[in-house]
């Protein structure tokens, strides 16, 4: 049934008031936001009745009653319908889809995606960056957030798998900690501040441990790479847990054509064991972006005087150990560390601040590289 014949007039005339096709048009702009799909598209436009006195209801059906972004869509719909001559109020009622209905979602969702398998492979236009440490402490994840929505705020679509199972940290950085909502066994990831986000942090409560082992873990990382609805994505990072351990090898297998960026701070003691998880890489022919040299240096705020810290060198000597270039140098300014105890990463918070502008500048120029081919490096671009 398309849309335009669910849209009745609840009496003869009341088209005189309200244009039955303009409220066609403002309800076909709105999109559920976590699907990115118009109403109609996703199946989840029920009745549309205009009233004599210029009131349009409309029923929204839900994915799930519980959908924790129903008031935002609520307020999309009547922002886009008020707009519509002669609508005087907009009356927007929640119900929840059939058994049926979700099915066929579900199918929508998963599309031509394979049976087996995900959506990154070598055929995919999704270009994916696996950032690591050689330990922990070095403020990996925060490099990860930012530079995610510096990349999104660029106008691209960007995920981030958090595959530091035991440590993850990438839900307490974007402010979230609700659960994934799942269709049929497909989860859509939680979205805030403009990237799609998926995390084993959303499955348990913020002070339980996560104990796996390896075959798990796995098992884990299959399912958020396979039976999450990602859409087209153009970046997906992932936070690899430090060191080069199960979980490293396990991304290795699942997403060969991932490259590394390795992050470190200018100690010799984060740059050395950096220099671990980059010989890895090189070894196993895992194409590497660059390295991202993390708290450069300390920034006082509007002074423009700095402190190294903790000492210098350390990126600068990293990339010339894994052969690959120094993507930027991120100051530890008081905006980059407030962004990550507020929820609000500084890219969103304080976009002015010296961290915000370098993670804007490695966005911009973070190369596209690919998977050695011969023992040779294909050509390099900018994303």
């Amino acid at each position: 049934m398309s849309l335009l014949s669910r849209l009745r007039p609840a009496t003869d005339d009341s088209i005189d008031s309200v244009d039955l096709a303009e409220v066609h048009s403002a309800l076909g702009r709105v999109e559920d936001p976590e699907l990115h799909l118009s109403l109609d598209e996703a199946g989840m436009l029920g009745d549309v009745e205009v009233e004599r006195n210029g009131t349009v209801k409309v029923t929204v059906r839900l994915t799930t009653p519980a959908c924790p972004l129903k008031d935002r869509l609520g307020s999309d719909i009547t922002s886009e319908v008020s707009q519509v001559a002669g609508v005087e109020r907009v009356e927007v009622t929640f119900a929840a889809m059939s058994e049926h209905e979700r099915m066929n979602l579900a199918a929508r969702l998963r599309g031509d995606r394979p049976t087996h398998g995900h959506a990154f492979g070598p055929d995919s236009r999704t270009k994916v960056y696996a950032v690591a440490s050689g330990k922990g402490g070095v403020g990996k994840s925060t490099v990860t957030a930012n530079l995610a929505i510096a990349l999104a705020q660029q106008g691209k679509r960007v995920g981030i798998l958090d595959a530091d199972v035991w440590g993850y940290s990438i839900p307490h950085l974007f402010g979230v900690r609700r659960a994934p909502i799942a269709i049929k066994g497909l989860m859509l990831p939680v979205e805030a501040h403009g990237v799609a986000l998926m995390s084993v942090g959303f499955f348990v409560t913020e002070e339980e441990p996560v104990v796996w082992r390896g075959p798990m873990l796995h098992k884990a990382l299959e399912q958020f790479l396979s039976d999450v609805h990602w859409g087209e994505l153009d970046v997906l990072l992932i936070d690899l847990p430090p060191g080069t351990g199960d979980i490293t090898m396990s991304l290795l297998e699942l997403v060969p054509d991932a490259a590394l960026i390795a992050v470190t701070t200018p100690q010799p003691a984060a740059q050395t064991v950096a220099e671990r998880v980059g010989r890895m890489a090189r070894n196993l022919r895992m194409p590497v972006a660059g390295v991202i040299e993390n708290m450069s240096a300390l920034v006082c705020g509007s002074c423009h005087e700095s402190t190294e810290l903790f000492g210098s060198g350390g990126g600068e000597r990293l990339s010339k150990a894994i052969d690959a270039p120094l993507l930027g140098q991120v100051p530890l300014d008081i905006e980059l560390r407030e962004g990550g105890d507020s929820g609000v990463p500084a890219m969103v918070s304080s976009p002015d601040s010296h961290s915000a502008q370098e993670f804007r500048r490695i966005a911009a120029e973070l190369p596209v590289v690919r998977r050695s081919l011969v023992g040779r490096k294909l050509p390099l671009s900018v994303i």
